[in-house]
């Protein structure tokens, strides 16, 4: 259910100006298509596709074209700003790492402590607002790393009634 949720979350937001989580260089609403295709080269596939009315782009790499470690990257263009909508900016990063490569350790030895956490089909979620949300399974290993703008924080809980 999360995984369904923030698949909705990154679609068409409006950049905030704090800094995302990134990865190999590449940050969501601050890297773009030429810096990407200059640091991974070309993708295995490209898929252009309609979201929420806008033209997107999604580029996969994977076997070979993926980097050392990782089964599958994929980055999502296309961002709404305050500025407009920017084809060519990255909207989210989905990093699949090979068996084994990143543990709850790894992670928050590279992001830091997570503002949240939780349990998804039998594993824990880390949850960072910069923008970083990690799956893992019920051995602790991470399967996917979904990067995104930063997420605002959410919004207080009423003060209980007496």
């Amino acid at each position: 259910m999360v995984l369904k949720l923030l698949g909705l979350l990154p679609t068409l937001l409006l950049t905030a100006p704090a800094a995302a989580a990134e990865w190999g260089t590449i940050a969501p609403a601050t890297s773009t298509m030429e810096t990407v295709r200059a640091r991974y080269g070309a993708p295995t596939r490209t898929v252009n596709e309609k979201v929420e009315g806008y033209d997107a782009v999604r580029w996969v790499y994977e076997g070979p074209a993926a980097p050392p470690g990782v089964q599958r990257l994929t980055l999502e263009f296309g961002l709404l700003t305050r500025s407009g909508y920017r084809k060519e900016v990255v909207r989210a990063l989905r990093l699949e790492p090979k068996q084994g490569i990143f543990d709850s350790a790894n992670v928050v030895s590279g992001w830091g402590i997570p503002e949240f956490t939780g349990q998804e089909g039998g594993g824990r979620v880390f949850v960072y607002q910069d923008g970083l949300i990690v799956y893992f399974d019920k051995d602790g290993r991470a399967t996917l790393l979904l990067f995104t703008p930063p997420q605002p924080p959410p919004a207080a809980a009423p003060p209980a009634k007496p």
